[in-house]
Parts: C-alpha cells; structure tokens; sequence
C-alpha cells in the first residue's frame, strides 16, 4: 500500500502518515528519559534524526512499515508517533510513543487502538505483536487491555523486554 493512505481517526486524535515536515516537531519531543523504554536512543541533532526518519519512507512506500504522526484533532497539537512495524507479515508489530508532557490522557491507548482497527480492515493480519519493556507498565497495559499475551521475554540491550501476541478484533 503506498504512502497516500488516508489519515486514521479516532475521537480525540488524528493520525497521519509520516512526512519530512513533521520531523522538525518530532525531534524535540524525542529526549533520553522518553527513551529509556524504547529500543533506540534519541538521535542526537536534527540531521542524525533526519538519517533514520528518511529511512523510514521506502518502508512505508513498500508497505512494510507504516509510521503515523499523532495529533489532537482539536488543535493539530504534535503528540507522538505511533508504528506499524512488520507489516507486510502475518503479524505486524505495534511501536508507540507519546511527547512526555501528553502523558496521563490516554492518548497512546487511543492511538494503537486506532492503528489496530486500520490495519485489521485494511492488511488482515492473523494476530499483532506488542514488545514492551518489562517494567514500561504503562505500554504493558495497552497490551493488555486489548487482550494481549505475553509469549516471550528477551533481554535487549537496554532492558528485558516481554512480547505480547494481541489479538485481532
């Protein structure tokens, strides 16, 4: 499916897919204390995070990852990125993450749950893969409440992360 898919909505939040323009939003938001439950570390100026989102368009292009932008709806308010990693697989893997002064309002929930039913209509996937870090409570129960196992527990470089199997509704 090519880059011009339409923009997912949910409620409260609309999501886009990634542009070079968003980076510049993006990037700020992207700091070491949000990344301390995540696989990557914070790129380090603009230009190096330029480097991996650009890697991120043939992916989309190709279907195989769809990067979404997360807005408010109501204000256009940048909120996060949200991700559909593996996509082209029977199982396709959740990403999320959300700007630290949004946290507490749901809107990461809002946004997987949005990615969820997308991708459920439009790619068909036989079940969804949610990692998180074992201690990345928040992110488990997202997880969670969508019915989601734990099937596996790795340890990363960073941290031990636990694998969920989520179904699809």
């Amino acid at each position: 499916m090519p880059m011009s898919f339409p923009p997912i909505h949910s409620d409260r939040l609309t999501l886009s897919p990634f542009r070079g323009h968003d980076a510049a939003e993006a990037w700020p938001c992207i700091t070491p204390t949000l990344a301390r439950y995540m696989e990557w570390d914070p790129a380090p100026s603009p230009e190096a995070f330029r480097e991996v989102w650009q890697a991120w368009l043939p992916a989309m292009e190709d279907g195989t990852e769809y990067i979404f932008t997360v807005r408010r709806t109501s204000d256009g308010c940048f909120l996060g990125l949200a991700g559909l990693h593996h996509a082209d697989t029977p199982a396709p893997e959740f990403g999320i993450w959300i700007r630290e002064d949004a946290h507490g309002h749901g809107y990461g929930k809002e946004a997987v749950l949005a990615v969820a039913a997308w991708a459920t209509a439009t790619l068909r996937p036989a079940r969804f893969v949610y990692p998180a870090a074992e201690q990345n409570w928040k992110s488990r129960r997202i997880a969670e409440a969508m019915g989601g196992v734990v099937v596996d527990r790795q340890q990363g470089r960073k941290f031990v992360r636990v694998v969920y199997s989520v179904p699809v509704r």
